[in-house]
Formats: C-alpha cells, sequence, structure tokens
C-alpha cells in the first residue's frame, strides 16, 4: 500500500509504478486513500455556465470556441448579470453546490467586461455558491479583485504534458498556464486544475500530467480529469474516444498522489453507463459537473445524475464543505 501522506516531490519513475498497478489493485488502493480523506457516500456537484461564448483567438486543438475553427456552436457576447443570476439558481435548485462561470478569453482584460464578472462574482457568491471562474490568463493584480469580490476557486488546466501541449496549442506557452495558477495561489484563491485525456498523448504523457498537477505545493484543491469530447470541425475530431479503463486509471493514481483534492468527471460523462461512472467513484473521484451543458459540449441532463446518485446512494455536499483553500 502506497504511502497516503501529501508530498510535492513525486518523480516519474514512482508515478509510473503506481499508474502500472492491476487495474483492480489500483483502484483498491485509490479507494483506501479516498476513504481515510473523504466521506466516501459525498460528491461535490458543479455546474458551468458559459458566460461568453465562441470567438477565442487561442487555437487549442480540442476546443470549439476557437475562432479560426468552423464549428457549430452559437456565439454570444457576455451576458447580462440578471441572467447568470437566474442560471445559478436553477444550478442550486438541481443540487449544485458549485457554480462555475466561463468566458472564451486569452486573457483577462482591465475593462467593463471584467467588471461585470466581478459583479456576478460578488451576486452568485452572496446565494451561498461557491464560485469558480475560468477567464483566460490573469496577472496578480485581476486574481486580487477576483478575490475581494469573493471568488472561491479559479479553474486553469494544464491539458497534458508538456511535450503534448506544445503540439495542440501554439497561441500560449505551459509556462504561460503555471504563472496563471501562481497568481492564483498568491491570491489565495482555491486552485482547480487538471487535464484532458484523448489528445493524442501516450501512457509518458498522462504520468507526466499527473505528476505536474501532485508537484504543485500545495496541490490543487479542485482536479478536473476530462476525456475528449471530440467536436466536428476541431482539429481532433477524428480523435477516439477514451476507453473507461485509461479514465479509471488516471483517477485512481490522482487520488493516490493527491490525497486530500477533489478529483472530478468533467468532459466525456455523456455516454458512459452507470456501472462505468460506479468505477470512477471507486477509483477515488468525488465531484461531477453536472446539467446540460459543459461550456459548449453535451453533459447528462440532471434527471440522469439524479438517478445516478440514487443508484449508488451518493450524497451532494453542501458549499463550502470540501478541499479547503491551501490545505
Amino acid at each position: 500500500m502506497h504511502n497516503v501522506k501529501t508530498r510535492h516531490n513525486w518523480t516519474y519513475e514512482e508515478v509510473k509504478e503506481i499508474f502500472e498497478l492491476p487495474l483492480l489493485e489500483l483502484i483498491y488502493q485509490a479507494q483506501t486513500v479516498h476513504r481515510k480523506n473523504f466521506d466516501p457516500r459525498k460528491v461535490q456537484v458543479s455546474s458551468l455556465i458559459s458566460i461568453k461564448t465562441g470567438g477565442c483567438p487561442e487555437d487549442c486543438s480540442y476546443c470549439p470556441q476557437a475562432a479560426r475553427y468552423q464549428t457549430d456552436i452559437e456565439k454570444n457576447a457576455l451576458l447580462d448579470l440578471e441572467t447568470v443570476k437566474s442560471m445559478a439558481q436553477k444550478a442550486k435548485d438541481g443540487g449544485a453546490s458549485r457554480v462555475c462561470l466561463g468566458a472564451a478569453w486569452r486573457e483577462v482584460k482591465d475593462n467593463g467586461d471584467f467588471d461585470n464578472v466581478l459583479e456576478m462574482v460578488k451576486e452568485v457568491t452572496s446565494m451561498n455558491l461557491e464560485v469558480c471562474c475560468t477567464l483566460g490568463m490573469l496577472n496578480e493584480d485581476q486574481a486580487n479583485k477576483l478575490k475581494d469580490a469573493g471568488l472561491y476557486a479559479y479553474n486553469h488546466n494544464i491539458d497534458s504534458s508538456e511535450d503534448v501541449y506544445k503540439k495542440i496549442i501554439s497561441t500560449r506557452t505551459y509556462d504561460d498556464r503555471l504563472n496563471t495558477i501562481k497568481n492564483v495561489r498568491k491570491a489565495k484563491i482555491s486552485v482547480c486544475s487538471g487535464g484532458i485525456l484523448g489528445l493524442g498523448e501516450d501512457t509518458t504523457d498522462r504520468i507526466e500530467m499527473l505528476r505536474t498537477l501532485a508537484n504543485m505545493s500545495p496541490h490543487p484543491e479542485s482536479v478536473p480529469i476530462n476525456t475528449l469530447v471530440a467536436v466536428k470541425g476541431t482539429p481532433l475530431e477524428e480523435n477516439n474516444e477514451v476507453p473507461i479503463w485509461d479514465w479509471v486509471k488516471a483517477i485512481a493514481t490522482a487520488r493516490i498522489i493527491m490525497p486530500s483534492s477533489v478529483i472530478r468527471l468533467s468532459a466525456g460523462r455523456i455516454g458512459r453507463n452507470q456501472a462505468e461512472q460506479a468505477l470512477c467513484f471507486m477509483a477515488g473521484a468525488n465531484s461531477i459537473f453536472s446539467g446540460e451543458k459543459l461550456l459548449t459540449t453535451p453533459n447528462p441532463k440532471e434527471n440522469e445524475d439524479i438517478n445516478l446518485f440514487q443508484t449508488l446512494g451518493l450524497i451532494p455536499t453542501e458549499p463550502f464543505k470540501g478541499a479547503q483553500i491551501g490545505h
């Protein structure tokens, strides 16, 4: 059994040893670590609101919101405050304890749109919801403004290993990603950072991505493990769906090497049956994105998730009850 002590100095070989355990042994070890750190019945439910959709100048190969790709998504300017409040209330009524506000920006700019986002953060936080934002790159001053507005968490995924990152994105660097995460951390905002399986990476890249996350100090409080939803019109539209076993291995490894982080089942749940999702929870996942849309890709409807929770005996967590900031 691997030591569950939290550490930030994992070597590639150590993570590889865990990742390559026989699958049932890996799940057992991950579940054991999970039960030492969390109530195994409780799952944190998040809902994502796309407050500004499409027209992004970045060239992320997986993303239908990049302006340069011809995809079917409907572009929209920044939503107004009342619409966002109404959507947040609907998410809360559906059992969500966290609402993530996503804008298709390369980086935050100090302008009226950012002022409006700060107002959204204040208002939705006042509804007793954890508010997370994903707005692209941030400087220290902007991170501090979001913190002052009451922001609980900031999402900025590292996507994959540094080697793969260079192949799928040319408009910014891996270090740009890491610097934004540092700015978020300095502002004492909870960090949400994970990656995507299915970008054309190999096992080495998956291990390296998990090692990069686990060697952050402190660990990201929330670690979304996405599987690619291949969208027509993007460069990765022909990529194959990630086998469930690969998803389970990544989740279980993340659970063991980041024992007190919340591991989130994010994009890629649509089409996965209850038994497949149950395996992910057994492997240490304890958060999901719920609702019909994940920014621009489909997600199971709320009633499907209610059925899933009832079948597995899972209970949604209350807001602000998960991993503490900077644990």
